[in-house]
């Protein structure tokens, strides 16, 4: 994969990434954008983030909407899909990714009973990835997958996600490195292990002493500034780099993310001293 450098600046500070972009995942700041939509993304712009994750247009015209992001000079890079559209509907997919011109598009959420995800639960959502993901491809389109933490549920000698990775002809993933370990898992490891299977990556850090579960629920209160947690987020950074996983969106679940994402920003140029 081809190197490319991201600049963030926060004030008159500069962080370099040579590996991949840092961008913000727009669901971070869903009350604000209820609200100041054109303010909300003009703060964006001034914590120096240009790549973002979104796909919603928060009420606004796909027109209007795409004007206020080349006024503030953002690029939709990635946009979410629901399963459902996936499944029934990927055409549909292709064409609002198409519309951001967008490189990815990712899924988050697979509709299940909170009681039940089990092996039959996963061939199905798999078999729907990769049909999705190989009509994205013929369009120039990565379908990434985010686990929530249910996929982590033991299978065999491994875990119901390691069948998914196995399994996944036509699409990849997109790491949620909260989810991952609020589920139990290693999300460091889980970079190692399936070094090629990971695109793009959610940096997300957990208050420390938090105990996870594998339900895919949690407090978003419990999302705390990046390099506070109990996260490896240093050791994920640099793998990260290594890698050369294209962009890394910082998601900031938490009532405090206007406070709390410039600080996460500072926390990254940190690593690159």
């Amino acid at each position: 994969m081809k190197k490319i450098s991201a600049f963030l600046i926060i004030g008159f500070l500069t962080v370099s990434l040579s590996a991949q972009e840092v961008g913000l995942q727009l669901y971070s700041l869903r009350n604000q954008f209820k609200t100041d939509v054109p303010g909300t993304l003009k703060l964006i712009e001034g914590w120096g983030i240009t790549k973002i994750e979104g796909g919603e247009t928060y009420g606004l015209s796909l027109k209007d909407f795409k004007k206020l992001l080349k006024t503030n000079h953002l690029d939709v890079v990635s946009v979410g899909a629901k399963f459902e559209e996936l499944e029934k509907n990927p055409q549909q997919v292709v064409k609002n990714a198409k519309a951001y011109g967008a490189k990815y598009v990712m899924c988050a959420w697979v509709p299940h009973d909170d009681n039940k995800w089990d092996l039959e639960e996963t061939q199905h959502a798999s078999k729907v990835f990769n049909a999705a993901g190989k009509l994205l491809k013929k369009n120039g389109i990565t379908l990434a997958y985010h686990p929530h933490g249910y996929e982590f549920r033991p299978y065999e000698d491994g875990t119901l996600f390691d069948y998914m990775v196995q399994n996944a002809t036509d699409y990849t993933f997109e790491l949620d490195v909260f989810w991952a370990q609020h589920g139990g898992a290693d999300p460091l490891a889980l970079m190692k292990k399936y070094p090629s299977k990971f695109t793009l990556l959610h940096l997300k850090d957990m208050e420390k002493g938090v105990k996870g579960n594998n339900t895919g629920q949690e407090d978003h209160e419990t999302n705390v500034v990046l390099g506070q947690g109990q996260v490896d987020i240093a050791g994920i950074v640099a793998e990260a780099k290594k890698l050369g996983i294209e962009y890394m969106f910082i998601e900031d679940e938490s009532s405090r993310v206007v406070e709390q994402v410039p600080l996460s920003l500072e926390y990254l140029k940190g690593l690159e001293k």
